[in-house]
């Protein structure tokens, strides 16, 4: 398995996979399919899966397998595949789990200022991922960072995934990326596909605009982002979870050719 490069020079990094865990074979194909195409693009990569989706609108909707079973099916793959995982904790009793599979500790947006959660994680020495919530300004990410570097850790990404702009909507300010960089040094990524969601707009669940996806995300490496976060599914419209704002797998490759001719001007020394 490749480590993962934490700095602001290291080549571009794609963070992508199912919004969530359905079952093994799905999650096993899309990452099966997203290695080989980042082996072909030569991009790092590393395959982001949720075990449990704790902050969703509806009682009723789907979750997950579960910490015990989701981490399980993480595991299999990532000892199968040699890859790189990424996925979400929602509590602090999940960590010690969690820890021993994953390769990098996500943050939720929701749970970003949560201070003894946040140490809790950052205290593994795994790379930690922080999701920004929607509800802060890009300066305000500054001393979730400073309690992660405060525990020794500095294996960090800041991930921006839009900002709340009146009710049901997002807007993305890429502004915010060249000062979310300058002001804590660490790389930022761009999710691409949550900005395009719109929280709650589909009444008991989210609805989104998968279609607008690749133009923010060219946007996102024209501004300097240092990677893209990227949900995907085989068949979007039938997806257990966020499928209105996730890409359809097999439709990505020319968008990440496009991506990384974007990123090699940009960074071009």
């Amino acid at each position: 398995m490749n480590k993962i490069k934490f700095n602001r020079n290291a080549p571009f990094l794609l963070i992508a996979g199912p919004c969530v865990i359905e079952n093994y074979n799905t999650t096993y194909e899309i990452a099966l399919y997203l290695k080989k195409l980042a082996k072909k693009l030569d991009i790092p990569f590393v395959f982001k899966a949720s075990y449990d989706k704790a902050n969703r609108t509806s009682i009723n909707s789907f979750r997950g397998p579960g910490i015990k079973d989701g981490l399980d099916i993480l595991s299999s793959i990532k000892s199968e595949l040699n890859i790189n995982i990424l996925s979400d904790v929602h509590n602090i009793d999940e960590i010690q789990y969690a820890e021993k599979v994953l390769d990098v500790i996500q943050i939720p947006a929701f749970l970003c200022r949560q201070t003894d959660f946040i140490l809790e994680i950052a205290k593994t020495g795994k790379p930690v991922n922080v999701k920004k919530g929607q509800f802060l300004a890009p300066w305000d990410i500054v001393p979730v960072i400073e309690k992660i570097k405060s525990t020794g850790n500095s294996e960090i990404f800041i991930t921006e995934r839009g900002t709340m702009f009146g009710y049901n909507n997002l807007v993305v300010d890429f502004r915010g990326i060249k000062i979310m960089q300058d002001k804590t040094d660490v790389p930022v990524i761009f999710d691409a596909t949550h900005s395009v969601q719109l929280p709650g707009a589909g009444g008991s669940c989210s609805d989104g605009q998968r279609n607008l996806a690749p133009t923010l995300a060219k946007a996102a490496v024209a501004a300097g982002a240092d990677g893209l976060f990227i949900e995907v599914h085989p068949d979007p419209d039938h997806a257990l979870c966020d499928g209105p704002n996730s890409l359809r797998l097999d439709k990505i490759e020319p968008l990440l050719s496009d991506l990384k001719a974007i990123n090699s001007i940009v960074k071009k020394k």
